[in-house]
């Protein structure tokens, strides 16, 4: 039986996995409570620590693609542990900000870092396993984080409060120490030796801005993550508490809910996939994202006390595995295109367009929820719809060889021969 833990990975798969999980559980406890942190504790305007929030996604989308190279030079292990480095050393400083600049600087820091370690981490694992082993290592990445995010915004939530400072501090050197701790994790593992001449591994990224059939996977996932994941965290819990009437806390449930969901469901939605069309999944993806967004329309609209939270249960069922979908299929495809030499510069587009998504979701988002609530929904639900569509009409470019995912799994892959990315397919 499938369980949350896939079989039959190698035991580096595990060992990143464990590290994963630890560092989410420190991101999960800060990251939430940062800007409560820099206003209430610190004083600081929250024009300013929103400015120092947008230096930090400018700085992460920035270093996503210089660590991309980097990776493909020194390796995914490597350049893990660099990002690891710098992310540390800014939460490490976080107790001693008491100026506006000072919340600036340390975000590009810290940015910097979260683009280069989670470029490193998607390289690292991409070669730490084969093709058919792929989809169920990115799944199981998944369900790690997710544990260790619920678990460490549940510990953050009772660790601080604003009328002692040091709360603060306790929670940003946690933070700083999995880092460290993920680190040490890391550096416990081999990473496969980079095939290829130092020449191919050195080259730019015109080899895969040339190959079309990634730049309309990368298309694709933008419209996913701008118009579904990234509106599901930073505007959902506005419009489900100001249009559907939910409180706090009920919302605070539906995210618990959605964590529970891919921890439960994440591996075996990968297991199911294997064998089946790639395009397709992702086409079945943006059909649930459509539906999760007509269900939250729905629950602004119906009457009764009940009914909008029922409703609002069932978008977040429909949500929920669309994004068990996207994980099966998004990382290991991206990784599956790349020539061996080049994984971390398509692994780092990849993340390039999930962060873009980040900053533009929201910031449209946010602008039509100001103006008419409803229409968000529709819009987002349009979008996904044409993604989805989307998805479909680019099968036919992928080669032949990754548009379905690997049918079986087995202890060990070979190592993928290196190629050279041709302009087209």
């Amino acid at each position: 039986m499938v369980t949350v833990l896939a079989r039959g990975l190698p035991r580096s798969v595990y060992v990143l996995q464990t590290g994963i999980l630890l560092n989410a559980f420190g991101n999960g406890a800060a990251n939430p409570f940062l800007l409560l942190y820099l206003h209430e504790v610190r004083g600081i305007p929250l024009a300013v620590a929103g400015l120092a929030s947008a230096v930090a996604a400018a700085s992460a989308l920035a270093a996503s693609l210089a660590s991309g190279a980097l990776a493909d030079r020194i390796g995914g292990r490597l350049t893990l542990v660099f990002g690891l480095a710098l992310s540390t050393a800014a939460f490490a400083l976080y107790p001693l900000v008491r100026e506006g600049w000072h919340a600036v600087v340390l975000a590009g820091l810290g940015g910097a870092g979260v683009g280069t370690w989670l470029t490193g981490q998607s390289a690292l694992l991409a070669k730490l396993v084969g093709p058919e082993q792929r989809p169920l290592a990115f799944a199981q990445q998944r369900v790690f984080a997710n544990v260790g995010l619920g678990l460490g915004g549940a510990a953050g939530g009772l660790l601080v409060t604003t009328s002692d400072p040091e709360t603060f501090t306790a929670l940003f050197l946690l933070n700083a120490a999995t880092f460290l701790v993920f680190a040490a994790f890391v550096l416990r593992i081999d990473e496969p030796a980079q095939p290829g001449s130092a020449a191919q591994a050195s080259g730019s990224y015109r080899v895969a801005l040339r190959d079309r059939p990634f730049l309309g996977l990368l298309a694709v996932n933008f419209v996913f993550v701008a118009a579904a994941v990234s509106l599901f965290v930073g505007l959902f819990p506005v419009y489900a508490k100001q249009e559907a009437g939910v409180d706090e806390d009920a919302i605070g449930l539906l995210f618990l809910f959605n964590s529970v969901l891919i921890v439960a469901a994440q591996v075996r939605v990968a297991a199911a996939q294997a064998g089946r069309r790639r395009m397709s999944a992702l086409a079945r993806m943006g059909v649930l994202f459509a539906a999760a967004w007509l269900l939250v329309l729905a629950a602004g609209l119906v009457a009764g006390d009940a009914a909008p939270l029922v409703v609002l249960i069932a978008a977040v069922v429909a949500f929920s595995l669309a994004e068990c979908l996207y994980d099966s299929v998004q990382g290991p495809l991206t990784a599956d295109l790349a020539p061996n030499e080049l994984t971390g510069r398509y692994m780092a587009l990849s993340g390039f367009s999930w962060q873009l998504g980040f900053i533009v979701g929201p910031a449209v988002g946010a602008a039509v929820l100001g103006v008419e609530p409803h229409a968000l929904w529709v819009g987002a639900a349009a979008a996904c719809a044409l993604a989805a569509i989307g998805s479909l009409a680019l099968e036919p470019s992928l080669p032949e060889r990754v548009r379905r995912t690997p049918g079986r799994l087995r202890s060990s892959a070979p190592p993928r021969p290196s190629r050279a990315a041709p302009s087209s397919r």
